[in-house]
């Protein structure tokens, strides 16, 4: 869109940055066509990324759909993670600030 109406600002910028389903497969599109004037990235790739959403942002949404399906605070309840990788950390870490006694079941080498 921006490219169709102004095509100039593409003298000035260095990539584009997509997270966007949809827009990962249309820029996929483009790049195909030979019509994706400068260089871009899927973020949804980055490893950074995905670490950072694995083990903090599920701290907010697990939390969130628990407390909503139980209707029960989570302070002094004992609570079992299975599995120790980024999101189980990452609950973990949730489950224990909100006062949670927590056991992993299986743990990351």
């Amino acid at each position: 869109w921006i490219y169709k109406k102004y095509p100039n600002m593409f003298k000035k910028i260095k990539g584009i940055v997509e997270e966007s389903v949809t827009g990962v497969h249309r820029l996929y599109q483009l790049s195909k066509a030979g019509k994706l004037c400068v260089p871009a990235m899927n973020v949804n790739d980055s490893v950074t990324k995905q670490k950072f959403d694995n083990l903090y942002c599920c701290r907010e949404s697990i939390l969130d759909g628990l407390k909503r399906t139980t209707d029960m605070m989570f302070g002094g309840k004992q609570v079992v993670v299975c599995g120790y990788g980024e999101v189980g950390k990452g609950c973990c870490a949730a489950l224990k600030a909100m006062g949670s006694i927590v056991y992993v079941t299986e743990i990351d080498p």
